[in-house]
């Protein structure tokens, strides 16, 4: 007779009632709602900005479901995806550089299945839609930058070699330097001859002009091709980093021709933070405090971040920047003030300790550079009201502090701020520095009404070829088709629960593997049902035909999926975005559909004919 043990049929329903239970969450479906919270991070969501919201809100048309205040953010639920929309371009026009105005998707899953940490599907931004920014890297800054450490550099060889000049200038795409005699003049230009060659050829065009002395250094084309090449990868890698501290799921961060780059952000449950991290081009400078009798060409005067109303002056001369960086955590201090613990690279750690030797007793300060924009409504030429932004790059001090010994790799940096001021910082720090500043050339959300078009094509596409597939199966091999059937049904529930379990993303491509998954799921019950015809043929009772076809035809099936999975494996070890969707979904499925065609539809055949004495077996 064919018969599981008790043990097996148990082991069958657990893993089928785990499946379902954690399918729940997708029957409940995500509130419309928008994030509110302060531009600064300094500040949490108040009564205040709440009032302003529902202010706003309230003078609309707005259908607005509720709003409250939960945790840093200011929630607005809404009835419609519609009225979502309206209302965020509602709140941008009202708030404007305030507060960060964000779309999200609300989970409404009961408090029981989060209790056992079931959630719904994570869904792709070709799904639920979310941020997108494609945001251009500014090279005329980042040699701008480049050229100012050169001129540093040069100023610094010129002093220590004895050489004496009048003017020294950066003008942004090139630096001048002007020298009192020809003596140095000769002197100067040979040093820069010496250090003009690189593995790739010329690094500057020289201008000299020997009858006032002056010598004019450009970067080649091929040294700002570099520049551009380095400036944008880095940026790149910096931007990935920060999206993985966000632990944002199946994320695009990727190059866009020269000198931009594509950021998507799907299925965040916080997208405020994520505007503010990823928006954030933030930087760190350090430079030592003036002396009250430097002169004003070396010395700039900058506000504190805490106090714009105190003020320092610092040195132009930068010590080491953001990028010499390579690990930033919180703590605090021996007052209980939180703090920034930096650990540089060797590089900077050989920058930091020259320029405190011999400066004991004098201050250090730290400067939070950070790229902004402000934002106006204005008429444009239809004569709509939109609203503008003007980039601009704001540096004011955040540490002050007096130096009490050589400074090494190692330090902390205090006045940063707030507990979560502190926390943002040691995040973009330890994300690493941006090596030029980005502006936003496009921001938008790739829509949760172009998602909800797709999740209903996907879910056609899904229910069309499974109706087919069960038509044809149960009009094909009658009982055995039905067996087939029910462990088709449990196949699709095994991979909604799973991936939800295992907080796996559901993409359009996703979509596309849970169909082909089903195609295999039945390819496995056909080849065993073909089998039991064959050994039925070759002169086998129907109990042994059974028992033999599903034996027999395991091999086989097992054979033709372990291939897949490899290929699959391999798909989601190499791809990016949409192809990993599709092997996730894919490989999944193939685990799931072993599973139920080979038990589950066992177990519903041994139920029907198992403990029968039956003399005709049709299939």
């Amino acid at each position: 007779m064919n018969k599981f043990s008790v043990w097996t049929y148990g082991l069958i329903l657990s893993v089928l009632l785990l499946g379902i239970l954690y399918s729940l969450p997708n029957i409940y479906p995500a509130k419309p709602s928008i994030q509110i919270a302060y531009s600064d991070s300094g500040m949490s969501a108040d009564q205040s900005l709440l009032e302003r919201v529902s202010q706003a809100l309230n003078a609309s048309e707005v259908a607005v479901s509720a709003v409250k205040l939960d945790e840093n953010n200011i929630v607005a639920n809404f009835i419609s995806l519609d009225d979502q929309l309206r209302a965020k371009t509602i709140l941008q026009r009202s708030l404007l550089d305030d507060a960060v105005v964000a779309l999200n998707l609300e989970p409404s899953t009961p408090a029981w299945l989060e209790g056992i940490g079931a959630s719904p599907l994570k869904l792709g931004l070709d799904l639920s839609g979310g941020v997108h920014f494609l945001l251009e890297v500014d090279i005329e800054s980042a040699v701008s930058n480049r050229l100012e450490g050169i001129l540093n550099s040069f100023r610094q060889q010129f002093r220590e070699e004895g050489i004496r000049y009048t003017n020294s200038v950066n003008n942004g795409s090139s630096i001048r330097f002007t020298f009192n005699n020809e003596e140095g003049y000769t002197k100067a230009r040979g040093m820069i001859n010496n250090e003009n060659v690189s593995p790739n050829g010329l690094i500057y065009d020289l201008v000299l002009d020997n009858f006032s002395n002056t010598i004019e250094l450009t970067y080649t084309d091929v040294a700002i091709r570099e520049i551009r090449d380095y400036a944008v990868g880095q940026n790149l890698m910096t931007l990935r980093n920060r999206v993985n501290e966000l632990g944002v799921s199946e994320p695009i961060v990727q190059r866009q021709g020269r000198d931009r780059i594509v950021v998507q952000l799907p299925g965040v449950q916080d997208t405020t933070a994520a505007k503010k991290i990823i928006g954030k081009t933030a930087n760190l400078e350090f430079r030592m405090e003036a002396s009250s009798t430097a002169s004003r060409l070396r010395k700039e005067s900058f506000v504190f971040k805490a106090s714009e109303l105190q003020t320092a002056d610092l040195e132009r001369t930068v010590i080491v920047s953001g990028d010499s960086v390579t690990n930033a955590s919180t703590g605090f201090d021996e007052s209980g003030f939180p703090q920034v613990n930096i650990t540089l690279d060797m590089q900077g750690g050989r920058s930091l300790q020259k320029a405190t030797t011999g400066n004991i007793g004098r201050r250090l300060g730290v400067l939070f550079v950070e790229q902004k924009s402000r934002s106006e409504i204005v008429i444009n030429d239809q004569g709509e009201e939109i609203i503008e932004q003007t980039p601009y790059i704001e540096k004011k001090i955040i540490s002050l502090a007096t130096v009490q010994a050589v400074l090494g790799t190692s330090f902390r940096i205090t006045g940063v701020g707030t507990p979560q001021e502190a926390s943002e910082l040691a995040l973009l720090l330890r994300a690493g520095a941006l090596a030029a500043p980005m502006k936003f050339v496009e921001e938008r959300t790739v829509g949760p009404s172009l998602g909800k078009e797709n999740i209903e094509l996907g879910m056609r596409s899904i229910m069309i070829g499974f109706l087919a597939v069960v038509i044809f199966m149960f009009a094909y091999y009658r009982w055995f088709g039905l067996a087939a059937n029910l462990a088709l049904i449990s196949n699709l529930i095994l991979i909604t629960g799973f991936m939800s379990l295992l907080g796996a993303t559901l993409t359009l491509p996703g979509i596309a593997g849970i169909v082909l998954t089903v195609g295999m799921a039945v390819d496995a019950n056909v080849l065993i049902f073909s089998r039991i015809k064959e050994e039925l043929r070759a002169g086998l009772g129907p109990q042994e035909a059974i028992k033999e076809g599903f034996s027999r035809a395991f091999t086989t099936i097992f054979d033709a999926n372990i291939t897949t999975l490899i290929a699959a494996l391999v798909l989601y070890a190499i791809g990016t975005g949409p192809i990993k969707g599709f092997a996730i979904t894919l490989s999944i499925g193939i685990v799931t559909s072993m599973f139920t065609a080979i038990m589950g539809t066992r177990a519903v055949v041994n139920l029907i004919y198992g403990n029968k004495n039956i003399r005709e077996l049709k299939v």
